[in-house]
C-alpha cells in the first residue's frame, strides 16, 4: 500500500516537468479514472490520507507515464467534457475545447422552437449533442467527412442516449436534398494555416490533421467553403456560425460582408473575451456559384 498523497504529488511534479501546466489537475483526474470515482472524491481521500493498492498505483503510474509523454489526458480517460455533457474520445477524433462551447449558445439564441439546425465537421458530436441535450424541440443534424471521427460521434449519440441525424460526408457538398431548410448552420471547422503547426504537442500529435488545417496561407480555405454550403443550406433569415481564431476574425467578417448571401455579419466573443465566431444571416439573395473544388 502507498500514501495517495505522497503518489498524487510526485505524478504532479513529474506531470510539471513535462511541460503540463494543469499538472495537479491531470494527475488527480487520473487517478480518478483509475479508482472510478469523482475528482471530488479523490481530492477527499488526499485529505483523509487513504492509501492507494498496489494494482491501483501500478495502473496509476502507466498513465502518467503516458501523460509525461503528452498523450492527452482525454485519450487516457476516453472522456472529455463538453458544456452538461461527458463525451467519448480517442485517437482520430478532435478533442473539443472549452472555447467551443460558446457556439452553442449562438446557435441555440438563433433557433427557433421546432426548428431545424445542422452541425457541419461535427467530431466527436460535441456541438450536436450539446445542442439536442439543451433543445429537444430542435431536429439537429451532424455531418463528419472522416468515417473514424464519424463513429466516436455515433458512439457518444448511443451512450447519451440523444438523436441526431448523422451522415458521413464531405460538409462542402451535404445534405443535399435539403438545400434551404435550415435554420441554423453551426460548425467548428479546421482553420489552422498548414504553415503554422501547433505548438502542443497534444494538438500537434494527436488530433487529427484532418481536424485542424483549413487549407490556404491563411487557413480559411476551407471555412469560405463551409460558409458558401451554409448559404445554401439556409432558409432566407436563418443564421450561420462558424468558430475560427483570433487572428482570423477581420479577413472572415470581410468576407461575409462581400457576400450578398449575408447580413449583420459580426463576431461573438469567447470567454476570455476574444472573437471566436463568425455570426451572420442568410438574405433572400441567390448563393454564390461554389468555385470548384481543390483536390
Amino acid at each position: 500500500m502507498t500514501a495517495l498523497r505522497a503518489t498524487l504529488r510526485r505524478a504532479a511534479a513529474r506531470l510539471a516537468d513535462a511541460g503540463i501546466e494543469s499538472a495537479d489537475r491531470d494527475a488527480a483526474l487520473l487517478l480518478a479514472h483509475v479508482l472510478g470515482c469523482e475528482l471530488g472524491e479523490v481530492r477527499r481521500r488526499e485529505v483523509l490520507g487513504h492509501e492507494l493498492s498496489d494494482g491501483d498505483m501500478a495502473r496509476f503510474e502507466a498513465l502518467v507515464d503516458e501523460r509525461a509523454r503528452r498523450v492527452p489526458l482525454q485519450h487516457l480517460t476516453g472522456r472529455a467534457p463538453f458544456r452538461s455533457l461527458e463525451l467519448r474520445v480517442g485517437p482520430g477524433v478532435f478533442v473539443p475545447r472549452p472555447e467551443t462551447e460558446m457556439l452553442v449558445d449562438a446557435a441555440l439564441e438563433a433557433a427557433p422552437y421546432g426548428g431545424r439546425i445542422v452541425d457541419l465537421c461535427t467530431g466527436s458530436g460535441a456541438i450536436a449533442l450539446a445542442i439536442k441535450a439543451e433543445r429537444p424541440d430542435l431536429e439537429v443534424y451532424a455531418v463528419e467527412l472522416s468515417e473514424e471521427a464519424a463513429a466516436w460521434a455515433a458512439l457518444n449519440c448511443k451512450q447519451i442516449g440523444l438523436t441526431v441525424n448523422l451522415s458521413v460526408e464531405d460538409a462542402r457538398e451535404a445534405l443535399a436534398g435539403l438545400e434551404g431548410r435550415f435554420d441554423v448552420v453551426v460548425s467548428n471547422p479546421p482553420y489552422v494555416p498548414h504553415h503554422m503547426e501547433p505548438v502542443d504537442p497534444e494538438v500537434r500529435d494527436h488530433d487529427p490533421a484532418l481536424a485542424l488545417y483549413g487549407g490556404g496561407r491563411d487557413g480559411l480555405e476551407l471555412p469560405r467553403r463551409i460558409l458558401a454550403r451554409a448559404a445554401v443550406l439556409l432558409h432566407p433569415g436563418g443564421t450561420v456560425v462558424l468558430e475560427h481564431a483570433e487572428v482570423q476574425s477581420g479577413a472572415l467578417l470581410d468576407h461575409a460582408a462581400a457576400d450578398p448571401a449575408w447580413s449583420d455579419a459580426r463576431d461573438v466573443p469567447d470567454l476570455t473575451g476574444r472573437p471566436r465566431a463568425l455570426v451572420a444571416t442568410r438574405t433572400a439573395a441567390p448563393p454564390p456559384a461554389s468555385p470548384p473544388r481543390v483536390r
